[in-house]
């Protein structure tokens, strides 16, 4: 099966992106993440034998409780840059993400999945350019937009997901969730 880690969006942060990406969808014809989707990931997994998922909640139990963390959902740019695009992104502002995404690459090591070599950059991918293209009607609707400021919220969990490849898109599954504190 194959599986990611991540933090969940509130309805009103979905909601601002999907307005934000409606209003950008005609200036390029790249392929859009549909804004339902969207998770701030900590760690992706990929395929994982399932009949070893109860190792791997355990050790995603063991993460170290913490506080809550405020995440900060605004401005966009592109991986690896925007003159070879090949991720549209928005950023993520969380004082503390770091911790927990380092605490739970500790946690999957742990039960023996790879570490990730790039450092974390959290981000939500918005769409992915497969094909090189023109981005200056993007740009320009992107400058056009009245705000790159998409919504707070406060994280108290963290979510275990089966993602499954479809010709429509992917499919998520929620398999468990992790909360930050016995609270």
């Amino acid at each position: 099966m194959r599986l990611f880690i991540a933090l969940d969006l509130p309805d009103d942060v979905v909601r601002n992106l999907e307005s934000f990406v409606a209003r950008l969808k005609p200036a390029a014809r790249i392929a859009w993440s549909p804004p339902a989707n969207l998770h701030v990931t900590t760690k992706f997994i990929g395929e994982y034998p399932e009949n070893e998922l109860p190792a791997l909640e355990s050790a995603l139990a063991a993460v170290p409780k913490r506080p809550p963390i405020e995440v900060a959902i605004s401005r966009v740019g592109f991986f690896p840059n925007e003159r070879s695009p090949r991720v549209f992104w928005c950023g993520i502002g969380a004082p503390g993400l770091d911790s927990l995404a380092a605490d739970i690459e500790s946690a999957t090591a742990s039960v023996g999945v790879a570490r990730e070599v790039r450092p974390f950059s959290p981000h939500l991918t918005l769409a992915r350019l497969k094909e090189r293209i023109d981005l200056a009607s993007l740009t320009t609707a992107i400058a056009a937009s009245p705000s790159l400021d998409f919504g707070r919220f406060t994280a108290r969990s963290f979510f275990l997901y089966r993602s499954q490849l479809r010709p429509t898109g992917s499919v998520y599954t929620k398999l468990s969730e992790f909360p930050f504190s016995n609270r």
